[in-house]
C-alpha cells in the first residue's frame, strides 16, 4: 500500500497561498452554522458546563451507490451472526478463555459472563432479554472494497448525531447553496437518508413495549441509560431521550456507582429503580473500560467487583439489555479476529445461509493472531504499512501503525500475544475535491479527507426491530488521512453525511 500524502492549509487568519483557488468561506456562514448545531442538540459539554459545537464538514463526502448499498445490505447479516454468536454462551467462554487471560478487563467479563449464564456443563438461565443496538464501522478501501473497521456492540454512541449531520448539510444546501455547491463533492449527488436518531428511538421503544406488555402494560415505560461520571457527551444522549419521550417512553440517567445501591427485584424478577419503579430497558453507555466499575471510596479487597456485580444483577432480570455482556464479548476484536478466520461454512452455524455467508465473509478485512511466527514473520518480510496492531480497547487511541508495531510487539510478553491481533489496514478513497472542516468555530482547508462510515442495526431477542431489516441509520466520521485517529471525541474527525453517485 502506498503512503498518503497530506496537505492541510489554515484558512481562517492564515497567510498561506490556497493553491487550489477555492475561495474563503464567508465566517458568518460557518458561524450560522455552528450555531444551528448549538440549536438541534450537536454539542459536546464543556468542563465549566458550556457546550460547544461538534467539528463538522461543510459539505458532504460521495459515495458510489453501488457501495453503500452492498453495505447496508451486508450489515443486518452481521447483526445476525452477532447476534447468534452473543447467545452461544459456551462458544464464547471456550473461545475467548486465552484472550480473558491475557487481557484483565475482558477476564473480568468472561468472569461475569459466566455468573449469569454458568459454563459449559452446569448452565444457567438468564432473565434478560437481549437487545443489540450496534454499530459497523467501514472504510472503503481504494483496492479492496468496503471492509469492516470493527464491531461496536456497547456503547455504540452518536446515531443522533448522524442523523443530525445529514439535517446539517441540507440546511447548507437550502440556506447556502452557492456555498454548498462550491464545496460538495458532486452537486448532482442525492443525499442518503439518514433517520438514525428515530430508528434507534423506535427499536428502543418497542423493546420497552414489549417488556411492558409481558407485565400487563400497565404505566410508563422507562428506559435506564447507564451513563459515566461526568459524561461529556451528554446532548448525544439527550437527543435520544426527546426522541423516545415522544413515543410514550421516559428516560431515566444513573451510573454504575448510584445503580450498586439503586436496584432491587420485583415480581417475576422485575427490575426495580428506587424512587422510579420497574424498568423496561437498560443501555450501557459506560461498561467498556475497568475505569467505570471503579469505586475507590469503596475500599474493596478486589478492585472494581461491586459496580461489576451491578451489572450481573441487571442480567439477572427480566428486563432488555444494551449491551449484554455476551454481545461486548462477541464483538471484541478477538472475536472479529475469530470469525474473519472462519469459512463462509463454518459462519452457517449461525443461522446464516451459505449466501450470506459469503457475503459476510466479503467484507471482513484480513487479521492474524499474535504468536511468535506471526512476530517474526511481521519483523522479516510483512509491509509495516499494510497492517495495524490493535488490542481490545473501545472509544479509540488503541491502534498502532507502521514502524511502531515493530516496536510494540517486541515489548510484549508471550502471555500478553492474546491480547493482540493484527488487522489489514485501510486506505480509503480520498475526497476528489478539498473541503473545509470546521472545529472551535474555525475553518481549515482540508485536500486529503477520508471517512469511516459506521451503520447502525437493531434486534430484539435475535429479531430485527425497524422497518429496514434492522437497518437503523449511518454515522459518518471523516478526517485528514494523515490522522491516524478520526474519533470525534479522541482524534481529529468530524461529523459528516453521505451523498450518492451511480
Amino acid at each position: 500500500m502506498r503512503s498518503v500524502k497530506t496537505q492541510t492549509t489554515c484558512v481562517e487568519g492564515s497567510s498561506k497561498v490556497n493553491t487550489v483557488n477555492y475561495p474563503i468561506v464567508d465566517k458568518q456562514i460557518t458561524d450560522e452554522a455552528c450555531q444551528w448545531q448549538i440549536m438541534h442538540g450537536v454539542a459536546i459539554k464543556n468542563a465549566d458546563g458550556t457546550a460547544r459545537h461538534c467539528p463538522y464538514s461543510l459539505a458532504p463526502m460521495t459515495m458510489k451507490r453501488h457501495v453503500f448499498d452492498h453495505i447496508m445490505n451486508v450489515t443486518p447479516m452481521l447483526t445476525k451472526l452477532i447476534s447468534q454468536v452473543s447467545e452461544d454462551h459456551a462458544f464464547l467462554q471456550s473461545s475467548l478463555r486465552s484472550m480473558a487471560n491475557a487481557d484483565p478487563f475482558f477476564g473480568r467479563l468472561l468472569k461475569m459472563h459466566a455468573q449469569i449464564h454458568g459454563t459449559e456443563h452446569a448452565p444457567l438461565m438468564a432473565e434478560r432479554k437481549p437487545l443489540l443496538l450496534m454499530r459497523t464501522d467501514y472504510m472503503d478501501d481504494r483496492e479492496q472494497g468496503a471492509k469492516v473497521i470493527e464491531f461496536n456492540g456497547i456503547a455504540a454512541g452518536m446515531g443522533p448525531f448522524g442523523q443530525r449531520a445529514n439535517e446539517l448539510h441540507d440546511y447548507m444546501r437550502r440556506q447556502w447553496p452557492d456555498t454548498y455547491n462550491t464545496w460538495v463533492e458532486s452537486p448532482t449527488a442525492v443525499p442518503a437518508d439518514n433517520a438514525c436518531l428515530d430508528q434507534l428511538a423506535h427499536g428502543i421503544a418497542i423493546a420497552a413495549q414489549e417488556i411492558r406488555s409481558h407485565f400487563g402494560g400497565e404505566g410508563q415505560r422507562t428506559f435506564l441509560m447507564v451513563v459515566q461520571k461526568n459524561e461529556d457527551n451528554v446532548y448525544d444522549q439527550h437527543l435520544l431521550e426527546v426522541a423516545l419521550q415522544q413515543r410514550g417512553v421516559r428516560t431515566v440517567r444513573r451510573t454504575f456507582d448510584q445503580l450498586s445501591t439503586q436496584l432491587s427485584t420485583g415480581e417475576n424478577q422485575r427490575l426495580i429503580l428506587k424512587d422510579i419503579g420497574a424498568i423496561d430497558v437498560v443501555y450501557l453507555r459506560a461498561g467498556y473500560q475497568y475505569s467505570d466499575y471503579f469505586a475507590p471510596e469503596l475500599c474493596e479487597d478486589e478492585c472494581c467487583e461491586t459496580l461489576s456485580q451491578t451489572r450481573v444483577f441487571i442480567e439477572q432480570h427480566n428486563v432488555a439489555v444494551n449491551a449484554t455482556v455476551g454481545q461486548q464479548l462477541a464483538t471484541s476484536k478477538t472475536m472479529q479476529m475469530l470469525l474473519t478466520m472462519m469459512t463462509a461454512r463454518d459462519l452457517t452455524r449461525w443461522a446464516l445461509s451459505e449466501e450470506e455467508a459469503l457475503l459476510v465473509k466479503s467484507v471482513l478485512a484480513d487479521m492474524l493472531p499474535i504468536s511468535a511466527q506471526s512476530i517474526a514473520w511481521f519483523k522479516a518480510d510483512a509491509d509495516k504499512h499494510a497492517w495495524v496492531l490493535k488490542n481490545q480497547g473501545e472509544g479509540g487511541g488503541h491502534c498502532v501503525f507502521g514502524d511502531d508495531i515493530v516496536n510494540k510487539l517486541a515489548s510484549l510478553k508471550p502471555e500478553d500475544y492474546d491480547a493482540w491481533a493484527l488487522m489489514q489496514r485501510l486506505y480509503p478513497h480520498e475526497r476528489e475535491r478539498p473541503t473545509i472542516a470546521v472545529r472551535d468555530g474555525k475553518q481549515t482547508l482540508v485536500d486529503d479527507l477520508v471517512s469511516e462510515i459506521g451503520l447502525f442495526t437493531a434486534y430484539f431477542n435475535g429479531v430485527p426491530v425497524t422497518e429496514y431489516n434492522g437497518y437503523a441509520g449511518y454515522l459518518v466520521r471523516s478526517k485528514p488521512a494523515k490522522e491516524n485517529e478520526g474519533g470525534i471525541h479522541s482524534g481529529k474527525g468530524i461529523l459528516d453525511s453521505i451523498t450518492l453517485i451511480e
